[in-house]
């Protein structure tokens, strides 16, 4: 599709979404708000690589050619010409939105513009730019080098076109494309979201304690990972966050965030990132 490719953010997915990216021998523009956000970005980006040195996964020498393809910039300016818009920003509609608008104001008015978003509607971010038909949603998981699905997700405006290429991008980048509704958490969310919240009531009502029921829905289900687990690896704030958001949109009491799953988070309890969560930081932490 393009070989010159925006990244806006170098958080950790963006750092992940900018790793693939360059991987697959396109030129990366990197944008993050200061030079402090720069290092921090690009010393995920090199450390998650050096991982991968280190586990024999890759070699050294494609370790420093990915780095050699991601260029961190901190001017919205620098961004001109990129054929490709991937932002990966903060959850919050007021801050993608007006970061959409200036960055849409020095690309070309045919670059496609997409975003991460996991919990915001496409449809809504879309109104930030002009030309909306050329905005989708191009939805990495974490860590975007290892998860192997990516969800397109057109917005009301989004013409055809742009779904065929969004596909066609992240196909070129060796991940399996889905198409999927702009609707609350999307295909793959709108259907954990749920099973999370249904894991955490039952966990609180004794159904059993964190090892077993991890263990259970492992070996039970054939998941790589069982549910508190799961959740510890995402970070409580950041499902609980999809949950209220996803719950706010529907009212489907399905989505509500369960009241240990909030009160864990407001104590601070996130998960792996915090040291303390469901699993982490001692058996049945939580």
């Amino acid at each position: 599709m393009t070989d010159r490719v925006a990244v806006l953010g170098l958080g950790v997915m963006g750092a992940g979404i900018a790793h693939v990216v360059a991987a697959s021998g396109r030129d990366v523009v990197a944008l993050e708000i200061d030079a402090d956000r720069v290092v921090e970005g690009s010393a995920r980006l090199r450390a998650f690589l050096d991982g991968g040195v280190a586990r024999g996964k890759t070699t050294a020498e494609e370790r420093d050619a990915v780095l050699a393809r991601v260029r961190p910039v901190v001017d919205v300016a620098e961004l001109a010409g990129v054929a490709l818009v991937i932002e990966a920003v903060t959850e919050r509609a007021d801050v993608k939105g007006e970061l959409l608008g200036r960055v849409a104001a020095v690309v070309p008015d045919d670059a496609l513009i997409a975003t991460n978003t996991s919990a915001l509607a496409v449809t809504d971010l879309a109104a930030s730019v002009p030309h909306p038909e050329r905005f989708g949603g191009l939805h990495f998981f974490n860590p975007a080098p290892l998860m192997k699905v990516v969800e397109v997700v057109p917005g009301l405006r989004t013409a055809p076109e742009t779904v065929t290429a969004l596909v066609e991008f992240a196909t070129g980048l060796g991940k399996d494309a889905v198409v999927v509704g702009d609707r609350p958490g999307f295909l793959v969310n709108h259907l954990l979201i749920p099973y999370l919240n249904d894991v955490v009531a039952e966990y609180d009502r004794d159904l059993a304690d964190a090892a077993d029921l991890d263990t259970a829905m492992r070996l039970g289900l054939g998941y790589r990972l069982g549910p508190l687990e799961l959740l510890d690896l995402i970070g409580l704030d950041v499902h609980e966050h999809a949950a209220r958001r996803a719950y706010e949109a529907t009212h489907d009491p399905a989505f509500a965030p369960p009241p240990l799953l909030t009160r864990m988070v407001a104590a601070g309890y996130l998960g792996a990132k915090s040291g303390r969560g469901f699993r982490t930081g001692g058996e049945n932490a939580g």
